[in-house]
């Protein structure tokens, strides 16, 4: 008997031993690990003192790893002829993502263009872009610098076929744009849509709104000092119709009265076919203006002390001047003393961000240039 229930004792142990072996082995087999469910979600926030955004984000949900497809496409060469000149080129972060030193900037084979590279902050609230407000769209942004025969004479066409053949073995640092779009959108198809809207999205992350000025808004009384209170004050009395807001910008079209140079670049008049706009240009804003020389959109001024002056003493009356700039005695320009101008430009730094043109999530990858 004893041998009897010792034995059906060992083979019910092997039984279960068994049993378990294969329900271990079903269960490696039955739940794989888990694939990637799909782009990791972003929430963007608008700083809390900012009107809502112009950007319709409903359109193009920002990811992380839209985000950094943008990134890459920013900075990369391979958008150019010439596999040299990127977004990042003329958009250098440390100036605010502004062309610094250059009046006019350089583009393929040393180019020069026209007109000088404006600041690439705040996108989300532009309601036109460039200088004389040719576009209304951010998506459609990059079209211009990528085909601009003297910035990066590339067919957006093209720029994608160099892309759907990456990674290039004879690139710096190879990257497999395909896979980083698939990352992006799901598959690895590479379109103009999918393009434009990669750095829509990066350009949706080039928030600045961590200046001095900011933190005294936020409530800091102490964040600004006398002069600099002081520049606040005659900024809101002689300048804040035209750079208005939190944005420093309300978007508009004027002439403030500079003296055309030899290109005669008339501005929104090129656009519109309407004299009336003639030798208007779109109101910059003036968030990190202390690092964004040089000034107007020739660069004719290197200086913020330049272009107080300019205000001063240099305003042009023409047709189209901007009316604001005509004093009651019929004479042009606004009227500061010496000390009022050092107050003002006191109040102007204020405005820089030194978060924002340090921030790592907008730095260049690193990737070089793809040759």
């Amino acid at each position: 008997m004893r041998t009897k229930n010792t034995k059906s004792g060992w083979y019910l142990l092997m039984l279960c031993a068994l049993a378990l072996s294969v329900m271990s082995c079903g269960k490696e087999t039955e739940e794989p690990d888990p694939e990637p469910t799909g782009p990791t979600p972003v929430v963007w926030k608008k700083p809390a003192h900012f009107p809502d955004p112009v950007y319709d984000l409903s359109r193009n949900p920002l990811t992380e790893e839209g985000i950094e497809l943008g990134r890459f496409l920013f900075y990369d060469g391979i958008l150019s002829r010439t596999n040299q000149i990127g977004c990042g080129t003329c958009h250098q972060q440390q100036a605010a993502f502004t062309h610094h030193g250059h009046e006019l900037s350089h583009g393929v084979d040393d180019l020069l263009g026209t007109r000088n590279s404006p600041a690439v902050q705040n996108m989300a609230w532009s309601t036109s872009f460039f200088w004389d407000g040719g576009v209304h769209d951010m998506d459609l942004v990059p079209f211009n610098p990528i085909e601009n025969p003297v910035e990066m004479d590339l067919r957006v066409t093209a720029a994608m076929e160099k892309l759907r053949k990456t990674p290039l073995a004879t690139s710096k640092i190879p990257v497999n744009y395909p896979k980083m779009f698939k990352a992006a959108f799901g598959t690895e198809e590479i379109n103009s849509e999918r393009m434009m809207k990669a750095l829509s999205q990066f350009m949706m992350t080039m928030v600045s709104a961590a200046s001095k000025y900011d933190y005294f808004k936020g409530g800091d009384a102490n964040a600004l000092n006398a002069q600099e209170k002081e520049g606040m004050v005659l900024f809101q009395k002689n300048c804040s119709s035209c750079h208005e807001g939190e944005l420093f910008t309300n978007q508009s079209f004027r002439n403030n009265g500079l003296m055309p140079m030899r290109i005669d670049d008339k501005g929104r008049g090129a656009i519109t076919g309407n004299a009336v706009d003639n030798y208007k240009f779109k109101v910059p804003s003036l968030r990190n203006v202390g690092v964004t020389a040089p000034y107007m959109h020739d660069g004719r001024y290197h200086t913020l002390e330049e272009v107080l002056d300019h205000y001063t003493d240099s305003v042009q009356n023409s047709a189209t001047l901007d009316p604001l700039l005509v004093q009651q005695n019929g004479k042009t320009g606004i009227p500061l003393t010496a000390s009022e101008k050092q107050s003002l430009i006191a109040f102007l730094r204020t405005l820089n961000d030194e978060q924002f043109i340090r921030e790592a999530k907008l730095s260049d990858p690193g990737i070089g240039n793809a040759l």
